[in-house]
């Protein structure tokens, strides 16, 4: 199994910006032009980036999407976005609009019957976001936690169609303490889908260690926080994929 390194950017207010633990009031601007984050990410090596329309998560419908999609339309990598995805027109202007993939994580418990119908009009270009807390699935921009395992959701999808789980650890996410390995691999080795882990990446050997669980079911990394502060070098970290 291969494994690929994702640079993140979240936007709120139109700004490339961070949160600790999913707080909308614990936030740190990176950067006024999130589109050029992008393009120094793609000049860095960058396949894929992950796009998270942080305004849009909160409110539940896109806030940014004229920014995300002037991302998508010249950068000349791959884009995935996540963030405010509750229905199929929302999913068709993104998709349609040459974004690569979507990541629906809130309507994946709320609304199932729009997921499947999402993933079957778009076939390998859907990935469901599972933030979890202790292992129990937390949704509504992590403001909620509810009472299912994250293990149990994802293996419910399965059939779904989707192409890939992201798996959040929201006690580590913007916390730069390190990833909860055990936790990552437990999801990861109980599903036949690649896994994407997120959340609590501070150094390349934080990389590394993920790298080397690409045989147990992690496909990919999303780095956020870590590029930013300077605690990971995007380019040393793209040269630990594998393809």
């Amino acid at each position: 199994m291969g494994f690929q390194v994702i640079p993140a950017i979240d936007i709120k207010g139109g700004k490339a910006v961070r949160l600790r633990q999913g707080r909308a009031e614990d936030v740190t601007v990176f950067d006024d032009s999130p589109l050029a984050v992008a393009k120094r990410f793609a000049a860095a090596g960058a396949s894929l980036i992950h796009v998270v329309d942080l305004d849009g998560a909160f409110s539940g419908k896109p806030e940014n999407i004229d920014a995300i999609l002037r991302i998508a339309s010249s950068v000349g990598v791959d884009i995935e976005v996540g963030g405010g995805i509750r229905n199929y027109d929302t999913a068709s202007r993104y998709l349609g609009g040459g974004v690569s993939r979507i990541v629906l994580g809130t309507s994946i418990i709320r609304d199932p019957e729009e997921v499947s119908r999402i993933t079957k009009a778009y076939p390998g270009k859907v990935a469901a976001g599972i933030d979890a807390k202790n292992g129990a699935v937390a949704i509504r921009g992590w403001v909620e936690v509810t009472g299912v395992q994250a293990v149990d959701l994802a293996r419910g999808m399965e059939k779904s169609g989707v192409s890939a789980f992201i798996y959040t650890d929201i006690s580590r996410d913007g916390m730069m303490a390190g990833p909860n390995f055990d936790s990552i691999r437990a999801f990861a080795m109980g599903l036949a889908t690649p896994v994407i882990a997120s959340g609590g990446v501070t150094t390349i050997s934080d990389v590394e260690k993920l790298a080397a669980m690409s045989g147990e079911g992690v496909g990919a990394v999303i780095i956020g926080r870590a590029i930013y502060d300077g605690s990971v070098d995007l380019a040393s970290a793209l040269k630990l994929e594998r393809h």
